[in-house]
């Protein structure tokens, strides 16, 4: 007997052996049952009606409706946590600006371990996505004009943005809420690294999308790049990330490496590297995401004299990470997903 209910699932795609691989390998997990499937957008809104599942996984290129505009129509009339599985293209991104919540790239079909992999990641994703909120699209940020954050009454020198740090961790939800954060600084900040839990490839896309919509420069990490001021440095999404400080500078290091709480990259590797390199110079954001990845890291920066910022509920998809390093006390401000730009740059004064 059950003790706890299954986690119901839609699978909306509209190649039929796709849709049994899918259906066939997430119900070998005793916690997830396939409610429905269908070929297609208008099949899917019927079965959603009929069998009211807790999770669906949608397809993106689909006929008679494409995958992002079903979501977008979907979402304001039934509010359901979403999972995309694509190919390894942009769209993916579109669609979590749409409102899913999460994605995952199609595998190679020729390979049993590619497919038992993405079946494996899949059902994390499931499960992850049944605690998950729906939130309404985030709006495209305006930036923050750089004589917002004066430090002692005059803009910051460079001097002063080279010793400065800031990292930042995100997890499920967590594309779009950096995309909010980072979207609205302006230019002449410090050194940005960020760790977001995504798949190989998808961070690389991640970074260059978000260098087309931010003042600052975004680019993927690389092992040996300088962290300077007015640049932001997104996680390999199969490289732990760590900083290092070598005379005056910041310089990373992202290196193949085992899972730390689960994930590689880590939240926990770049924050706890950070307290050590940089100290009370860091400001640690803690975003939405599932588990706890990051709280213990963030607690490590908190006890070095940084300043420290975590999602609060309301405004995370999953508000699990951000709730783990509050309870442990790592938290210095909570605050909501808007608030934290400006937030940001109050404590660079």
């Amino acid at each position: 007997m059950k003790n706890t209910r299954s986690i119901r699932v839609l699978v909306v795609d509209d190649s039929l052996l796709f849709r049994e691989v899918i259906s066939r390998g997430i119900s070998s997990d005793p916690l997830i049952e396939v409610a429905a499937r269908a070929g297609d957008p208008f099949e899917a809104r019927d079965e959603l009606l009929r069998v009211r599942p807790d999770v669906m996984l949608c397809d993106v290129q689909m006929p008679k409706m494409n995958g992002i505009e079903f979501i977008r129509r979907l979402l304001p009339q039934y509010a359901i946590p979403v999972i995309v599985v694509s190919g390894v293209t942009e769209t993916v991104f579109e669609a979590m600006n749409a409102g899913a919540v999460d994605f995952e790239a199609k595998p190679d079909m020729n390979s049993p371990g590619s497919v038992q992999h993405f079946l494996e990641q899949l059902i994390v994703k499931i499960k992850n996505a049944a605690h998950a909120k729906i939130l309404a699209p985030v709006q495209p940020a305006m930036t923050i004009g750089t004589s917002a954050w004066p430090v002692n009454g005059t803009k910051g020198s460079a001097l002063t943005l080279k010793e400065r740090l800031i990292v930042i961790g995100a997890s499920t939800g967590g594309t779009e809420a950096i995309a909010s954060v980072i979207n609205a600084l302006p230019p002449d900040m410090p050194g940005i690294i960020v760790v977001q839990h995504i798949p190989p490839v998808f961070s690389r896309m991640f970074s260059e999308r978000l260098n087309l919509s931010s003042a600052l420069t975004v680019k993927e990490a690389e092992d040996g790049d300088l962290v300077t001021p007015g640049k932001v440095f997104v996680a390999p999404g199969d490289k732990q990330v760590s900083v290092q400080r070598i005379g005056g500078q910041y310089r990373l290091e992202c290196a193949s490496g085992a899972k730390v709480n689960g994930h590689c990259p880590s939240v926990d590797v770049l924050f706890e590297s950070a307290a050590k390199a940089a100290g009370a110079q860091v400001i640690g954001v803690l975003l939405t995401g599932m588990g706890y990845d990051g709280a213990k890291g963030l607690l490590a920066l908190r006890r070095k004299g940084a300043h420290t910022i975590g999602q609060d509920e309301a405004t995370s998809v999953v508000y699990g990470m951000p709730k783990a390093a509050y309870e442990l006390g790592a938290v210095e401000k909570q605050a909501a997903l808007p608030a934290i730009p400006r937030l940001l740059l109050s404590m660079l004064q």
